[in-house]
């Protein structure tokens, strides 16, 4: 996974695999999911990402049970 924050434009980009894109889709106006042709997630693209508070990422550790 690799995480790109472009703060020019307040954007987070969040990839996930190195799988080509096959299909983008628009969760809401501000959150796209793209695809591989297998149906896996390959990225998550956030628009106002430090405005709506999803940057910076919190990032939480547990122990397995």
């Amino acid at each position: 996974m690799q995480s790109t924050y472009y703060s020019e434009d307040d954007i987070l980009v969040i990839r996930l695999s190195d799988k080509a894109i096959a299909r983008e889709v628009s969760q809401d106006w501000n959150t796209h999911v793209s695809y591989a042709e297998d149906g896996s997630a390959v990225e998550i693209v956030l628009l106002d990402a430090k405005a709506s508070g999803a940057y910076p990422l919190r990032v939480e550790q547990a122990l397995a049970a």
